[in-house]
């Protein structure tokens, strides 16, 4: 029986969930998961713990934070003012939104503090720093 190995286009059902037991995401109930492993679709836990893998497998995996979307960076926690912002937006916590940084690159920021005119944004993968636990089923090598 083969397993999967890099170059290998492979189908999945996954479960990933944080150490507290909260589900972040799943395939289950939906079309499973294609990508080419090795191909930096996924974070890089989750194609080493596709590789070996057989048809019909399943199993568990803990990905550390560095495997997964990396370490909270503090130097991408930035600070604005209210001014900065359109006129008429009010900015709250929770709120993300795209923006170009000064090397021309997309950036997700996400709210986190809104204190007077003081607005605190981050600009890390809102993941970063977590590790990751998945339930990865392989369905086929494609």
């Amino acid at each position: 029986m083969s397993v999967a190995v890099e170059g290998n286009k492979v189908k999945v059902h996954y479960t990933g969930t944080f150490d507290d037991g909260e589900t972040f995401d799943s395939s289950q109930g939906q079309d499973p998961l294609e990508f080419e492993v090795g191909g930096g679709q996924v974070i890089p836990g989750f194609e080493k713990a596709v590789v070996g893998m057989k048809v019909g497998e399943s199993k568990k995996v803990k990905i550390p934070e560095t495997d997964a979307y990396g370490s909270h960076n503090p130097e991408k926690v930035i600070e604005s003012s209210l001014a900065q912002f359109e006129e008429g937006m009010t900015p709250e916590v929770g709120q993300q939104f795209q923006t170009e940084m000064d090397d021309g690159q997309s950036v997700l920021l996400t709210i986190v503090e809104v204190d007077g005119d003081k607005v605190i944004m981050d600009a890390n993968h809102p993941m970063a720093g977590k590790d990751l636990n998945f339930e990865i089923e392989l369905l086929e090598i494609v």
